[in-house]
């Protein structure tokens, strides 16, 4: 596993225009990359039409078209990743179910097990919708659960991605939690 300084410096030089970093980049992270995959997928049903290694090859490709200087460090980099495969996920769910998309939103537990199959696809693309209706409100807290829940960061690492101490992170995390089980609480009733 490479130091997070390597990849900082790696992100630091494609951010300059060298082209050759990324490629170093990739390889460095990759098993990170994989190990995020993996606990997406594992969430998913068996028989999803997308594998791990087509999740990680298309949250990279759309990496590829960001700006680099976005990238400030390798938890950084790291949680852009999570929500590169976030999008891909919710992307293919609102796809796949499209007839279902403004119909009927159900409640959807918020922890770090959520586990999530088939059935339970237009559980993903409620939370999505709640997750960018925090994102207007409070920002850092949407990110906050966008790093640890889809990102699978430490306390530690999103405190470092967002520059704020863990205290932070997890004031945040239990806040943004609470708001996310009332709004969806209020959204599965208003559907009843």
């Amino acid at each position: 596993m490479a130091s997070p300084a390597e990849v900082t410096q790696l992100l630091a030089e494609y951010s300059e225009g060298n082209e050759a970093a990324l490629d170093q980049l990739l390889p460095l992270v990759y098993a990170e990359l994989h190990r995020m995959a993996r606990r997406y997928m594992r969430r998913e049903n068996p028989a999803h039409t997308i594998q791990t290694t087509a999740l990680i090859h298309e949250a990279y490709v759309r990496l590829t078209g960001l700006s680099p200087d976005k990238w400030q460090n390798r938890a950084h980099f790291l949680g852009v990743a999570a929500r590169s495969m976030r999008h891909v996920l919710v992307d293919h769910a609102r796809a796949r179910h499209r007839e279902r998309r403004g119909g009927e939103k159900r409640f959807v537990a918020l922890d770090e097990s959520l586990i999530v199959s088939g059935e339970r696809v237009a559980e993903i693309v409620a939370l999505d919708d709640a997750l960018t209706d925090l994102a207007e409100l409070h920002p850092r807290q949407s990110k906050v659960i966008e790093l640890r829940y889809f990102g699978g960061l430490t306390v530690d690492e999103t405190a470092e991605a967002l520059q704020v101490s863990p205290e932070t992170v997890m004031r945040d995390w239990r806040v943004a939690k609470a708001w996310l089980y009332r709004h969806l609480a209020d959204s599965d009733t208003k559907g009843d």
